[in-house]
């Protein structure tokens, strides 16, 4: 049984069906990644794994369990937490706050403790501005920050929605370099990612997604390889 699958789901926004029969499945583990163009459906599985969404058909289960019906806030108790699109961190807050704001629901002042360090572990440059107001942070930092706010929540699945997005190359690889530790630390991980290339490299699979439908799955490296795919999304010709 996979960690996080999703069956023949089937959403809307309004009379527009933006996910069509979409089925995937992420083991334990692994880190996997979604692919396609703008509107191909990427961020919106994504909403719909987390509650934001509510699919008509089709089933999001986590371990076994089913979500579908889950509020938001409990889809993050059950351990899958998503890094939105955009950060969307508490600008007002300091980093310290905007921290502990993702610990919401744990009580465990030790364990919050413990995942605190393991963050500024992970961003040594937070630790250095954790009284700093989160709206004054560089973009990169902003990013980083929003990754940190999710794994102080104790992810079982953590959901990454455009974590490059709007960040200059140096640190686009610092934040790919983190999302390796994180794996290697043992965290399961759906990617989604315009930047196909740095998701492949990353990613042990992948889907691409087109019109809110699945067109093709493989492992990362058939589809680094995939002539389709280098033409269409790694902008080779």
């Amino acid at each position: 049984m996979a960690m996080l699958e999703v069956e023949n789901v089937n959403a809307y926004y309004g009379n527009i069906h933006a996910l069509k029969d979409l089925s995937l499945e992420v083991d334990r583990g692994e880190i996997v990644s979604l692919i396609g163009g703008n509107g191909a459906g990427k961020s919106t599985t994504l909403r719909t794994i987390s509650g934001l969404l509510r699919p008509r058909q089709g089933a999001v289960r986590l371990n076994g369990e089913a979500l579908t019906r889950l509020k938001p806030h409990e889809i993050v108790i059950k351990g899958v937490v998503q890094v939105p699109e955009g950060r969307r961190i508490f600008g007002r807050l300091t980093v310290t706050e905007n921290l502990e704001m993702g610990a919401f629901a744990c009580k465990d002042q030790q364990l919050n403790k413990k995942n605190m360090g393991r963050v500024f572990q992970l961003f040594p440059r937070l630790e250095e501005r954790r009284e700093q107001v989160a709206g004054t942070l560089s973009g990169g930092e902003q990013q980083m920050l929003a990754m940190g706010r999710a794994l102080m929540a104790n992810p079982t699945v953590l959901l990454l929605d455009e974590p490059s997005m709007g960040l200059a190359p140096v640190l686009v690889d610092s934040i790919f370099d983190t999302i390796g530790q994180l794996h290697v630390g043992g965290t399961t991980i759906l990617l989604v990612e315009q930047n196909a290339r740095m998701a492949l490299q990353v990613a042990g699979r992948g889907y691409v997604l087109q019109t809110g439908a699945v067109v093709l799955r493989d492992s990362a490296e058939a589809l680094r390889k995939n002539e389709t795919v280098r033409k269409a999304y790694m902008g080779e010709s």
